[in-house]
């Protein structure tokens, strides 16, 4: 049976375009993709990726215990006079 890992990852708009994304939990493991959800798969496959190598070399896989949630939320505010 497979195990499965919950990772927090965070993705920040790249100056080129797409987006850049980092597994703080997995120091090294980051990856990109051309839109939103390109770097959402491309996070799935990289730290799939990253942890097959850690099994691999016999390193232990970090456990993320806390998930924390980011949510950027757009407001509208009337105008100030």
């Amino acid at each position: 049976m497979d195990k499965r890992y919950a990772y927090t990852i965070e993705l920040h708009p790249a100056e080129e375009g797409g987006y850049v994304v980092t597994v703080p939990a997995l120091p090294g493991c980051h990856t990109q993709g051309d839109t939103y959800d390109e770097a959402l798969v491309n996070a799935e496959e990289a730290i799939q990726g990253f942890i097959e190598f850690l099994h691999k070399t016999g390193r232990p896989v970090p456990v993320e215990s806390e998930h924390p949630s980011k949510l950027r939320l757009g407001v509208k505010v009337a105008q100030f006079a």
